[in-house]
């Protein structure tokens, strides 16, 4: 194609202006998706940041009995967490 060049610069700019070619159509069809498609505010469905609850029926080896009195402090701690 080019006399002063290698055969393998050759290549390297006939993958660079693919790759090149193949991004900016990504581009495109990202941004022309991004023009249409608004999704509902509550509609996403990815993963949960903090996962379920288990039930009472968990293993063991997750739960742990407290004392009366760890109780009691724990329950005084959760009342001075402020509710606004």
């Amino acid at each position: 194609m080019f006399p002063s060049i290698s055969l393998a610069q050759e290549i390297g700019i006939a993958v660079l202006l693919v790759a090149a070619a193949v991004w900016l159509i990504g581009l495109g069809h990202m941004l022309w998706d991004s023009r249409f498609h608004h999704p509902e505010p509550g509609a996403f469905e990815g993963l949960s940041v903090v996962p379920a609850q288990r039930g009472t029926s968990a293993h063991p080896m997750e739960s742990v009995e407290l004392t009366e009195a760890e109780q009691q402090a724990f329950a005084g701690l959760v009342r001075t967490i402020p509710l606004h």
